[in-house]
């Protein structure tokens, strides 16, 4: 019988189960791709909003282009646990400034919630796993 706490059993499942973790978050992040194709229908799924003129279009094409680097990043970091923690720490970093930026612009956030509570938890995870492993 054992008396791991619940705590501990997620942490165990996170460390666990890690691989298929950064796989997923990698496979959605690099849907953003499509930003890079159509900025603004990839806006307006995402924000409720599309970007305006050709510099917002060529700004919006490269934020695409970065946050397809990150998902490519994070299934490369799936398959080389070495490389894993600079890419959490990289991705993290990139997902919480996202949320945070979101976040502090109030008409954004009523329309980003999914995108918001996926990179969260995301972020919650890379923390588990560099917590739990390093």
């Amino acid at each position: 019988m054992s008396c791991e706490s619940p705590g501990e059993i997620m942490v165990e499942f996170v460390v666990t189960q890690f691989k298929w973790i950064m796989l997923a978050g990698g496979l959605i992040t690099l849907t953003m791709l499509q930003a890079a194709f159509t900025p603004r229908a990839a806006f307006r799924s995402l924000l409720g909003d599309e970007p305006e003129g050709p510099l917002a279009l060529l700004v919006a094409r490269n934020w695409g282009v970065l946050i397809a680097l990150t998902g490519a990043i994070l299934i490369w970091g799936a398959f080389d646990p070495e490389v894993r923690p600079l890419v959490l720490i990289v991705a993290g970093t990139s997902k919480l400034a996202f949320v945070g930026l979101v976040v502090s612009h109030a008409p954004f956030r009523r329309k980003a919630v999914v995108p918001i509570v996926v990179d969260s938890a995301l972020v919650l995870l890379f923390a588990i796993y560099l917590i739990a492993t390093l």
